[in-house]
Protein backbone atom coordinates (compact mmCIF):
# COMPACT_ATOMS: atom_id res chain seq x y z
CA UNK A 1 0.00 0.00 0.00
CA UNK A 2 2.73 2.59 0.72
CA UNK A 3 4.80 1.53 -2.62
CA UNK A 4 1.57 2.05 -4.90
CA UNK A 5 1.01 5.42 -2.81
CA UNK A 6 4.44 6.52 -3.08
CA UNK A 7 4.69 5.16 -6.53
CA UNK A 8 1.38 7.47 -7.24
CA UNK A 9 2.64 10.39 -5.55
CA UNK A 10 5.26 10.21 -8.07
CA UNK A 11 3.42 9.96 -10.92
CA UNK A 12 1.18 12.93 -10.23
CA UNK A 13 4.19 15.07 -8.89
CA UNK A 14 4.69 14.63 -12.94
CA UNK A 15 1.48 16.68 -13.85
CA UNK A 16 3.89 19.84 -13.78
CA UNK A 17 2.87 21.04 -10.70
CA UNK A 18 0.27 23.17 -11.50
CA UNK A 19 -2.63 22.41 -9.95
CA UNK A 20 -0.34 22.02 -6.52
CA UNK A 21 0.61 25.79 -7.10
CA UNK A 22 -2.22 27.04 -6.97
CA UNK A 23 -4.24 28.13 -3.77
CA UNK A 24 -6.48 25.26 -2.48
CA UNK A 25 -10.03 26.13 -1.22
CA UNK A 26 -11.82 23.81 0.14
CA UNK A 27 -14.75 22.42 2.69
CA UNK A 28 -15.13 18.95 3.60
CA UNK A 29 -18.34 18.36 5.65
CA UNK A 30 -19.69 14.39 6.88
CA UNK A 31 -22.74 13.82 4.65
CA UNK A 32 -25.31 13.97 7.05
CA UNK A 33 -26.72 10.91 8.57
CA UNK A 34 -30.08 11.26 8.75
CA UNK A 35 -29.81 12.32 4.94
CA UNK A 36 -30.32 9.54 2.58
CA UNK A 37 -27.47 8.93 -0.33
CA UNK A 38 -29.18 10.47 -3.61
CA UNK A 39 -29.69 8.05 -6.25
CA UNK A 40 -27.26 8.53 -9.37
CA UNK A 41 -29.28 7.68 -12.57
CA UNK A 42 -27.46 9.44 -16.18
CA UNK A 43 -25.98 8.87 -19.30
CA UNK A 44 -22.25 9.18 -20.23
CA UNK A 45 -20.99 10.45 -23.26
CA UNK A 46 -21.47 6.50 -24.86
CA UNK A 47 -24.99 6.99 -23.96
CA UNK A 48 -24.68 4.70 -21.55
CA UNK A 49 -26.41 4.43 -18.66
CA UNK A 50 -24.63 5.31 -15.36
CA UNK A 51 -25.93 4.18 -11.31
CA UNK A 52 -24.69 3.80 -7.81
CA UNK A 53 -24.57 0.02 -8.37
CA UNK A 54 -22.11 0.04 -11.16
CA UNK A 55 -19.38 1.12 -8.33
CA UNK A 56 -20.48 -1.10 -5.51
CA UNK A 57 -17.15 -2.42 -3.81
CA UNK A 58 -15.21 0.68 -4.65
CA UNK A 59 -14.61 4.13 -3.56
CA UNK A 60 -16.98 6.23 -5.40
CA UNK A 61 -15.26 9.93 -6.33
CA UNK A 62 -17.81 11.79 -7.79
CA UNK A 63 -16.88 15.15 -8.86
CA UNK A 64 -19.39 17.81 -10.05
CA UNK A 65 -18.06 20.16 -12.39
CA UNK A 66 -18.42 22.32 -15.57
CA UNK A 67 -16.12 23.31 -18.41
CA UNK A 68 -16.37 27.23 -17.85
CA UNK A 69 -15.23 26.33 -13.59
CA UNK A 70 -12.01 27.30 -13.55
CA UNK A 71 -11.22 25.49 -9.95
CA UNK A 72 -13.18 22.45 -11.46
CA UNK A 73 -10.21 22.18 -14.27
CA UNK A 74 -7.51 22.93 -11.93
CA UNK A 75 -8.21 19.76 -10.37
CA UNK A 76 -8.93 17.69 -13.05
CA UNK A 77 -5.19 16.38 -13.54
CA UNK A 78 -4.85 15.16 -10.08
CA UNK A 79 -8.38 13.80 -9.77
CA UNK A 80 -8.65 11.71 -13.11
CA UNK A 81 -5.33 9.83 -11.67
CA UNK A 82 -6.51 8.52 -8.23
CA UNK A 83 -8.14 5.10 -9.74
CA UNK A 84 -4.72 4.59 -11.19
CA UNK A 85 -2.95 5.61 -7.64
CA UNK A 86 -4.61 3.78 -5.59
CA UNK A 87 -6.09 0.98 -7.32
CA UNK A 88 -8.64 0.81 -10.05
CA UNK A 89 -10.48 -1.85 -8.43
CA UNK A 90 -10.88 -0.03 -5.29
CA UNK A 91 -11.48 3.71 -6.72
CA UNK A 92 -13.41 5.24 -9.32
CA UNK A 93 -13.82 8.93 -10.08
CA UNK A 94 -16.95 10.13 -11.84
CA UNK A 95 -17.22 13.58 -13.40
CA UNK A 96 -21.00 15.03 -13.44
CA UNK A 97 -20.99 17.77 -16.10
CA UNK A 98 -23.49 20.81 -15.29
CA UNK A 99 -25.93 21.31 -18.10
CA UNK A 100 -23.23 21.39 -20.97
CA UNK A 101 -24.08 19.43 -23.85
CA UNK A 102 -21.81 16.33 -25.05
CA UNK A 103 -19.87 18.35 -27.99
CA UNK A 104 -18.82 21.19 -25.50
CA UNK A 105 -17.96 18.17 -22.53
CA UNK A 106 -15.99 16.47 -25.90
CA UNK A 107 -13.98 19.88 -26.87
CA UNK A 108 -13.21 20.49 -23.68
CA UNK A 109 -12.39 16.82 -22.24
CA UNK A 110 -9.82 16.28 -25.51
CA UNK A 111 -8.10 19.64 -25.42
CA UNK A 112 -7.15 19.48 -21.77
CA UNK A 113 -6.48 15.63 -22.10
CA UNK A 114 -9.13 14.62 -19.46
CA UNK A 115 -9.58 10.75 -19.76
CA UNK A 116 -12.28 10.43 -16.78
CA UNK A 117 -15.72 8.90 -17.39
CA UNK A 118 -17.92 11.65 -17.74
CA UNK A 119 -21.75 11.51 -16.80
CA UNK A 120 -23.95 14.00 -18.46
CA UNK A 121 -26.65 16.24 -16.53
CA UNK A 122 -28.24 18.47 -18.98
CA UNK A 123 -31.29 19.98 -17.17
CA UNK A 124 -29.21 20.29 -13.65
CA UNK A 125 -31.39 17.43 -11.88
CA UNK A 126 -28.64 14.88 -10.64
CA UNK A 127 -26.85 18.30 -9.55
CA UNK A 128 -30.14 19.58 -7.53
CA UNK A 129 -31.03 16.19 -6.35
CA UNK A 130 -26.70 15.76 -4.96
CA UNK A 131 -27.53 19.45 -3.35
CA UNK A 132 -24.74 20.84 -5.08
CA UNK A 133 -24.77 24.29 -5.09
CA UNK A 134 -20.86 24.98 -5.46
CA UNK A 135 -18.02 24.40 -8.57
CA UNK A 136 -16.40 21.75 -8.06
CA UNK A 137 -18.43 19.69 -5.39
CA UNK A 138 -17.48 16.43 -4.71
CA UNK A 139 -19.13 13.59 -2.68
CA UNK A 140 -17.10 10.40 -1.46
CA UNK A 141 -18.63 7.33 -1.41
CA UNK A 142 -17.79 4.60 0.65
CA UNK A 143 -17.84 0.59 -1.08
CA UNK A 144 -21.27 -0.33 0.35
CA UNK A 145 -22.72 3.12 -2.02
CA UNK A 146 -23.47 5.66 0.94
CA UNK A 147 -22.41 9.37 0.41
CA UNK A 148 -20.24 9.76 3.67
CA UNK A 149 -18.31 13.24 2.63
CA UNK A 150 -18.93 16.28 0.61
CA UNK A 151 -15.81 18.81 -0.65
CA UNK A 152 -17.03 21.84 -1.87
CA UNK A 153 -14.35 23.60 -4.02
CA UNK A 154 -10.71 23.10 -5.43
CA UNK A 155 -9.03 19.77 -4.18
CA UNK A 156 -5.09 18.83 -4.96
CA UNK A 157 -6.06 14.89 -5.49
CA UNK A 158 -2.30 14.12 -4.92
CA UNK A 159 -2.39 15.36 -1.57
CA UNK A 160 -1.56 14.12 1.66
CA UNK A 161 -4.81 15.10 2.95
CA UNK A 162 -6.63 13.90 0.36
CA UNK A 163 -5.72 10.93 -0.54
CA UNK A 164 -5.98 9.98 3.52
CA UNK A 165 -9.99 10.48 3.09
CA UNK A 166 -9.69 8.23 0.62
CA UNK A 167 -8.02 5.75 2.06
CA UNK A 168 -10.19 6.54 5.34
CA UNK A 169 -12.97 5.11 3.25
CA UNK A 170 -11.52 1.52 1.78
CA UNK A 171 -10.58 0.91 5.81
CA UNK A 172 -14.18 0.76 6.36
Amino acid sequence: MIRRRCMGLALLGGLGGWASARAQSHEIAEWPRQTPTPQLDALDMAGRRVTLADFKGRVLVLNFWASWCEPCRAEMPTLQQLPQVLGEDRVAVLAVNFKEGPRRIAQFTQAAGVTLPVALDPQGDVTRAWGVKVFPTTVLIDPSGRARQRIRGEVDWSSHQALGWIEALLRR
